[in-house]
């Protein structure tokens, strides 16, 4: 009875771990909002949950105990070896739909869960996670002394303490042959090796971009795509190295994000080699919004002079005035006629006093009223 209670409080004693209705921000990285948790009947529309373990690191298990799982849950999973403790991130529907971002080769990767985890299960869990940065100290000693180009960048046990993942960044590949032999000896456990790139350790760690948000690895971003100079040269954007480059000293991810409205975008501007000739001179292309289709043409090739902001629309057509021989006076629409001015209205003009003067136009009325109701009683 009274392991039975422990393990309720250990269960529900924290808001049953991140949250009651399964939705909104949890302390979990890569957190998915779940939209569909107040609908009826979701979580019995397959068995399938999300667990999340350390960091970004996610798996998909089979309920086939029909436990009563929330967002927040920690339980305990098959592993191979033994069993390993994560906390349930998603349950219902959209399980299905996250499965689809993961390539799973075979239904037989995805294994079962086993239970709740009990009070012993989690004592395990959290002395196997303290020493998790110890053991990192020393692998990258390990692998210093073996002369190998590479970084030991974090390292997670298993939930039962009889495995550890050994995250590592390298440039080239490399023989940890001999690595594992000595990490094995060194920790008695079995040993994984995982490589990850500059982006998934940026992601694992997490952070505040220059944008003042947490960083897209960490909170959304699953898969990660290849980013190039030439998504900054679309979007007008400086090649400055330093602003270009994220937290993980690559390319920023968001470069990709609205590339291709700049490209669709861009295509409807003239092109930058492009001179407009007009009767003051020629004019060459200085800057352009590209999304707001606004081209600024100055009258020197390297220097901003007289600058002129104009309409993609307006630089078409002095283009296509150039091409039959003939000259615009000048790049406005209108140069040619006299523009209707509108008359100018001054709100703040006129008599300022003229407020006071209605004040004390009130009051002077209000001063009269007594004597009109004495002279009102006299006449009578």
């Amino acid at each position: 009875m009274a392991e039975n209670t422990k393990e309720h409080t250990v269960r529900v004693g924290c808001d049953r771990g991140l949250c009651h209705q399964a939705v909104g921000r949890q302390d979990k990285q890569l957190n998915t909002y779940d939209w569909l948790a107040d609908v009826p009947g979701n979580a019995n529309t397959t068995d399938l949950v999300e667990v999340q373990f350390k960091h970004t690191r996610k798996g998909y298990y089979h309920n086939v105990n029909n436990l009563d799982l929330k967002k927040g849950d920690i339980v305990a999973v098959e592993a191979s070896p033994g069993h390993d403790i994560g906390v349930v991130t998603l349950t219902g529907r959209l399980v299905k739909l996250q499965l689809k971002k993961v390539n799973i080769k075979s239904p037989d990767d995805i294994k079962r869960v086993y239970r709740i985890a009990r009070s012993n299960d989690i004592e395990k869990w959290h002395e196997a996670q303290a020493r998790e940065h110890s053991t990192m100290i020393e692998s990258r000693k390990i692998a210093k002394g073996l002369g190998l180009d590479m970084k030991i960048g974090d390292v997670e046990y298993q939930g039962d303490g009889n495995k550890a993942i050994f995250y590592y960044i390298a440039d080239e590949r490399v023989d940890f042959r001999q690595l594992i032999k000595d990490l094995a000896q060194a920790f008695h456990v079995r040993i994984e090796m995982k490589q990850i790139g500059a982006r998934q350790e940026a992601g694992r760690i997490g952070g505040t971009g220059p944008c003042g948000r947490e960083l897209c690895c960490a909170t959304w971003m699953k898969n990660f795509s290849s980013v190039s100079t030439n998504a900054a040269r679309f979007q007008d954007i400086s090649l400055n190295p330093q602003k270009l480059a994220g937290m993980c000293a690559k390319l920023k991810c968001c470069l990709n994000y609205e590339v291709d409205e700049y490209v669709e975008a861009g295509k409807k501007l003239p092109g930058k080699e492009i001179i407009l000739q007009t009767q003051d001179g020629d004019y060459h292309l200085f800057k352009s919004d590209i999304l707001a289709g606004l081209c600024t043409y100055s009258t020197d090739k390297n220097i901003a002079a007289n600058l002129e902001t104009i309409t993609a629309e307006r630089a078409k057509e002095i283009i296509e005035m150039n091409k039959r021989g003939e000259k615009p006076v000048s790049l406005e629409h209108d140069a040619n006629k006299k523009k209707e001015e509108k008359p100018h209205i001054d709100l703040a003009g006129g008599d300022i006093s003229r407020f006071d003067k209605a004040k004390k136009k009130k009051k002077k009325k209000n001063k009269n009223r007594p004597n009109d109701k004495k002279e009102a009683k006299d006449a009578e």
